[in-house]
């Protein structure tokens, strides 16, 4: 069974245009995802997927994989089918989805979120959940919840606070959610011939649609917690991380 790690990334961004490409100690961003999805020991391949021939010209130019991708898909994980479609993986093969703005990931994660599909044949889809420690992520939009069943199972993943407590005096442990999947080559198929789901589309939470069209999604809880770089300033706040960790 081969992994592969695809790395889906858009020049365009409401808040940050162009952030793939940003200076980030001395390399593009983009790079050090690349670099870390290498990492693991369970890579047998890695891409970035990209509609943007910057971006794609960046990529080429540290000698890392880059596959030119249509501009419309409606989402990260459309991009990778149409990235993986070329590669000959098998239906059995696993494809690990790591967010182009995490360049703190933990390569250890790519083991962690591809686990449930090597052991189990029959989880075709998987992502990583984090016990919330930040207070100000409960309620933050950007820090997407979720809640799941006894068996690890999501029921809904919302950028609204939920669990929502009713009665004073109960607590509740918050899970967000990390940008990082695995899924079994034959589901990104399946995937890609879904229809957008209402849900998908009110909250821009493209994982949604498979739980709007009955299929399951394995939740690992993960320890690492990792930052996404949305903005400027969050660009600013890995750049102290980083030179801290080198110093």
């Amino acid at each position: 069974m081969n992994v592969v790690c695809i790395i889906p990334s858009r020049y365009e961004s409401s808040r940050f245009p162009g952030k793939p490409l940003a200076d980030l100690c001395g390399k593009p961003m983009i790079q050090h995802v690349y670099e870390r999805a290498l990492k693991s020991p369970l890579v047998s391949y890695a891409a970035v997927a990209t509609d943007d021939e910057r971006i794609f010209m960046a990529v080429k130019g540290f000698g890392g994989n880059a596959l030119m991708t249509a501009s419309t898909h409606r989402s990260g994980t459309d991009r990778i089918a149409e990235a993986v479609s070329a590669l000959g993986l098998s239906d059995s093969d696993v494809v690990v989805n790591i967010q182009g703005d995490q360049p703190l990931f933990e390569p250890a994660q790519i083991e962690e979120v591809a686990r449930p599909l090597i052991d189990d044949a029959a989880v075709y889809f998987s992502t990583l959940i984090y016990r919330i420690r930040r207070e100000e992520e409960i309620t933050h939009p950007n820090a997407v919840k979720v809640v799941f069943d006894r068996n690890h199972f999501a029921l809904y993943f919302s950028r609204a606070t939920v669990p929502h407590v009713r009665d004073r005096g109960m607590r509740a442990a918050y899970y967000k959610h990390h940008g990082i999947y695995a899924y079994r080559k034959s589901f990104l198929v399946t995937f890609t011939g879904l229809g957008e789901g209402d849900l998908e589309r009110l909250e821009a939470l493209e994982q949604l649609r498979a739980l709007e069209h009955g299929y399951r999604i394995k939740v690992v809880e993960t320890q690492y917690d990792s930052v996404e770089v949305d903005t400027p300033e969050e660009l600013a706040r890995v750049r102290k991380i980083i030179l801290k960790d080198e110093g």
